[in-house]
């Protein structure tokens, strides 16, 4: 069965990872960079400070470096307990598929930290600003499954991994709102 569900997750990564262009490579490695997304996260401090104060502001702060720190272990467990290969370091897979990034990362992918950062941050400020702006939660789930996508497209992660990933994300994101709530009311 395990075999089975690898096996069609190579099939479905060779696929995906295949039908990417050179036109498209620039935008998928602009959506990957977790640098690129440093704007966003001052726009959403921005919006959580208008929100809520400076004092409210500051344990959000903390609560995303609690939630990042959680998601980023979670992976890093999963990867060294499952010591699954990255595609990219995969010599059977090498010839197969595209490699739009210069380095392929570390050795294993199983699960995409990238993909549980970014939707754990999704749902945690979609959660937490969801009073002010109605779209944008759908924007930022939007962008979290786009930069999910983007680990297929550049050949670092396979689908399997960005699924995970993604549960994660929503998992840990959820999980932290519930907590932010429980002390945002010991503050008031």
């Amino acid at each position: 069965m395990i075999d089975s569900l690898i096996e069609k997750d190579i099939e479905l990564f060779l696929y995906l990872n295949n039908l990417g262009t050179l036109q498209w490579d620039g935008f998928w490695l602009f959506i990957t960079d977790k640098y690129k997304a440093i704007p966003l996260y001052i726009v959403l401090l921005y919006i959580t400070f208008k929100q809520f104060g400076f004092k409210k502001t500051i344990l959000v702060l903390f609560f995303v470096i609690v939630l990042i720190t959680i998601s980023d272990q979670t992976s890093n467990l999963f990867k060294y307990g499952f010591k699954r290969l990255r595609p990219c370091h995969d010599e059977s897979l090498i010839n197969l598929m595209r490699l739009v990034k210069e380095r392929c990362g570390g050795l294993y992918s199983y699960f995409s930290a990238h993909a549980a950062n970014s939707m754990a941050i999704a749902v945690f400020f979609g959660l937490i600003l969801k009073p002010t702006i109605k779209l944008k939660a759908i924007f930022l789930i939007f962008w979290a499954l786009l930069v999910a996508y983007s680990r297929v497209y550049i050949g670092v992660h396979f689908p399997l991994d960005v699924l995970t990933g993604i549960f994660f994300g929503i998992l840990y994101g959820t999980l932290l709102y519930w907590l932010f709530n429980f002390f945002e009311n010991r503050i008031n």
